[in-house]
């Protein structure tokens, strides 16, 4: 077996100069990772509840029925409406806030907007606040983004225009349309499960 003090003084440098790139290498993509802007995920609070939430940037068949059933159970909500969507089907953001739910943005065009320049980025944010302030008459001042997706610069973006940044901290996946009962399933293993009690 070759020792470290056995190789030639070349290998060992060469060794060293490698160990030196990994641990840097390393160390950058911590501190970019570490200090990477976030959005809220969740609040911090003792008491047990949860956040109900929405985004809606096409069709009219869903909300309708959502919006009963949660009026039945007096559930309040977050919803996150597309601007062009509020203005497509300007009853249904009515409805939401005579029935007391917050009115929230999922921005404009339901692109990435990390693939935006921060002018960019604001300009889609202002556009979308217009459209929900005129349809509803709310002045939202949370974001949710398109596909979820952010970065530094859609963090820095939504906070110039006065947002927060909000992302679901459990998703459902309702999106795939697996049926309620998976749905529901889903959301009871991976959220309830370590707070609920099962008798």
């Amino acid at each position: 077996m070759v020792g470290f003090y056995h190789l030639t003084l070349r290998a060992r440098i060469i060794l060293l100069a490698i160990a030196v790139v990994f641990f840097t290498v390393s160390s950058v993509i911590y501190v970019n990772a570490y200090h990477r802007l976030k959005p809220i995920y969740e609040v911090a609070t003792k008491e047990k509840v949860i956040a109900l939430t929405f985004d809606i940037s096409w069709g009219n068949q869903t909300p309708e029925p959502v919006i009963n059933i949660l009026k039945e159970h007096n559930i309040r909500s977050t919803f996150f409406l597309s601007g062009p969507w509020a203005k497509q089907y300007p009853e249904i953001p009515q409805r939401i806030k005579k029935d007391g739910h917050e009115i929230a943005s999922h921005g404009y065009r339901h692109i990435n907007l990390s693939t935006l320049s921060r002018a960019e980025i604001k300009e889609e944010i202002k556009k979308a606040h217009e459209a929900l302030k005129e349809v509803t008459g709310v002045e939202p001042n949370l974001i949710r983004t398109p596909n979820g997706d952010y970065n530094d610069e859609v963090i820095k973006g939504a906070e110039e225009c006065g947002y927060k940044v909000i992302q679901w901290s459990l998703d459902s996946l309702d999106w795939m349309n697996p049926g309620a009962n998976t749905i529901a399933e889903r959301v009871i293993k991976l959220y309830c499960s370590p707070f609920c009690q099962h008798s």
